[in-house]
């Protein structure tokens, strides 16, 4: 048993549970039944098989909000469209991973994880078998959809450019029609004269161009953020108490 000194997240915590384990697979499942047990004999006979990783994969999510259901969808969506990984939909932590997996994870050395994008770029061979989830024998889920979104950004930040990319574009398409027209007023007024109307509009686009420059600042400030946590070099992770392993203490 491994005991952090404090909450460091699921992701972290799962990290330091494989980085401690000496068997050839590791299983992860939450402590709250949702995951059955009687699945883990079908994930050993897979393993058995020759399948490096296997996951299970929830039937249906009825038992959520239509809110995070529908969330969960566009962000799988959203993943398989910008990452080169391929993330199954409805597969979370509940998986058996074999020791080359546990091996080649540990060799990750950044401090803000998405365990489901590290399970899909390591590769090798691995297996969905779908399962049914349990209700909980106890207690809430801590996960609301701040936390999800939290974690979505994560991953996103952690897996793709495509944001920071896309924004370059926007801004190149706005830079684009500001010249065009730029040039549409200069060669009105030549012609024309200046005219005094139009102040809404100066004040809409001056608000429009100040609102996509803040939105492009804060997705460029999610990146930065990152790399201000990874240049730390702080441990992942504190053991508090740590109990059934070789250096037991």
């Amino acid at each position: 048993m491994l005991g952090l000194s404090r909450n460091f997240g699921k992701e972290v915590a799962l990290t330091a549970g494989l980085e401690h384990c000496k068997g050839d697979v590791a299983i992860m499942l939450d402590a709250d039944f949702q995951h059955p047990l009687e699945m883990l004999s079908i994930f050993l006979q897979k393993w058995t098989e020759g399948y490096d990783m296997v996951y299970g994969v929830r039937n249906a999510r009825e038992s959520e909000s239509y809110l995070k259901r529908n969330f969960a969808r566009l962000f799988y969506w959203v993943m398989q469209k910008i990452t080169s990984i391929d993330i199954p939909n409805n597969a979370g932590d509940f998986r058996l991973i074999d020791r080359k997996i546990i091996d080649a994870l540990k060799k990750f050395p950044e401090r803000t994880r998405f365990m489901k994008g590290l399970y899909a770029w390591v590769g090798f061979t691995k297996i969905g078998v779908p399962f049914e989830v349990q209700e909980r024998a106890a207690g809430k889920s801590s996960w609301g959809f701040a936390r999800l979104t939290e974690l979505a950004i994560t991953g996103i930040t952690s897996f793709s450019d495509v944001p920071l990319r896309v924004w370059g574009f926007i801004g190149f398409l706005i830079s684009l029609f500001s010249l065009i027209y730029a040039i549409y007023i200069a060669t009105v007024t030549l012609i024309y004269g200046a005219d005094l109307p139009g102040f809404p509009t100066l004040v809409v686009a001056i608000m429009f161009l100040g609102g996509i420059q803040l939105l492009s600042v804060g997705i460029l400030g999610e990146y930065i953020a990152r790399i201000f946590t990874e240049v730390k070099q702080r441990p992942k992770y504190l053991l508090q108490t740590k109990y059934g392993f070789d250096d037991e203490q």
